[in-house]
């Protein structure tokens, strides 16, 4: 377990680098979501995405020599662009394996910081990151299964808290662990009456079911439009975090997962992914255990999504309608 000073210790080695992103009061959201809402903008965070953080503090922790041959890293995008960013900042070389259907506008992001790109299909990508690192000495910088991503994301708890010590519950998307892992470290290490709920995507369930089964359950491969939370199986590293510390998972559905996006952006005037406003489409929805009195802060945790693809979103849902 993730504990409370190597968290603090994160937090200390972050701070030159990233923002400390602000907890914004949303009241016009209010009556839609069912709660008194807060937002946790990571989607502004350097990189546009919580994934800096983690990445920053594996990649300052680790000794020059084991970063000699450079970095290796399997990513849907936002953990690529993160560990892009920490190795141009310190001078080595960086591979990112990312599948075959990641968004140009993370592709981009990641090049822009001078990585590598290999693309492979979405199920194959951790594959070919052990290869690679085996191949030519790369160190793999794992996206979610390892404790120094863990703490790195936990300073996102860490700040909640000291920023907003009145909250009632955090929601946070779910892909592999990481995020929710570290923030629910951080949450119940300081704040432990402070809820903390998680939010995957129904064809995607692979805590829903590992929680249920007492074990790590690992999926078959399925498509969503929430590209960036489409880990198969919880990490072994994360799974057990989660059990402890984590107080309820839901799940939203397909169709229903866009209207994160789009409310926020038509009402709340925020680009965010859908893997990221998933936890907003989980309000909407109904399927929080939340009351109208509670204050609620939502974890947007990354904004690298092209606008137009929420503009073809609703002018889809407005076909369908009519």
């Amino acid at each position: 377990m993730v504990t409370l000073q190597e968290l603090q210790w994160a937090k200390e080695k972050l701070s030159p680098h990233i923002i400390e992103t602000p907890v914004v009061r949303m009241e016009i959201l209010d009556a839609l979501m069912g709660c008194r809402v807060y937002l946790k903008l990571e989607n502004i965070q350097r990189t546009n995405s919580f994934k800096i953080r983690g990445a920053l503090n594996k990649m300052l922790s680790m000794r020059p020599e084991e970063l000699k041959n450079g970095v290796v890293a399997a990513s849907s995008g936002n953990h690529g662009k993160g560990v892009a960013f920490v190795a141009e900042l310190l001078g080595v070389k960086a591979t990112i394996v990312v599948p075959e259907s990641t968004p140009n506008i993370k592709v981009e992001g990641i090049q822009s910081y001078g990585a590598e790109i290999v693309k492979c299909p979405y199920e194959k990508r951790h594959e070919v990151a052990g290869k690679l690192s085996r191949d030519h000495g790369y160190a793999l910088i794992h996206p979610y299964n390892d404790e120094a991503i863990i703490a790195g994301q936990g300073t996102i708890g860490l700040e909640l808290i000291e920023q907003l010590p009145e909250v009632d519950q955090v929601v946070v998307p779910i892909g592999g662990g990481g995020l929710i892992g570290g923030i629910a470290t951080a949450v119940k290490l300081t704040a432990p009456h402070v809820k903390v709920i998680g939010v995957e995507p129904a064809c995607m369930p692979r805590y829903t079911k590992s929680l249920e089964a007492g074990e790590r359950v690992l999926l078959e491969p399925a498509h969503s439009i929430a590209d960036a939370i489409l880990t198969l199986q919880p990490g072994a590293v994360n799974f057990p975090i989660v059990q402890k510390y984590v107080d309820h998972v839901v799940t939203v559905a397909e169709e229903e997962i866009p209207d994160g996006s789009t409310t926020l952006l038509t009402a709340g005037k925020i680009a965010a992914e859908f893997s990221s406003a998933i936890v907003l489409a989980a309000a909407l929805h109904g399927r929080l255990p939340i009351k109208p009195e509670d204050r609620v802060c939502f974890v947007i945790s990354g904004g690298n999504i092209d606008p137009a693809d929420i503009i073809r979103q609703m002018a889809g849902s407005d076909s369908a309608a009519d």
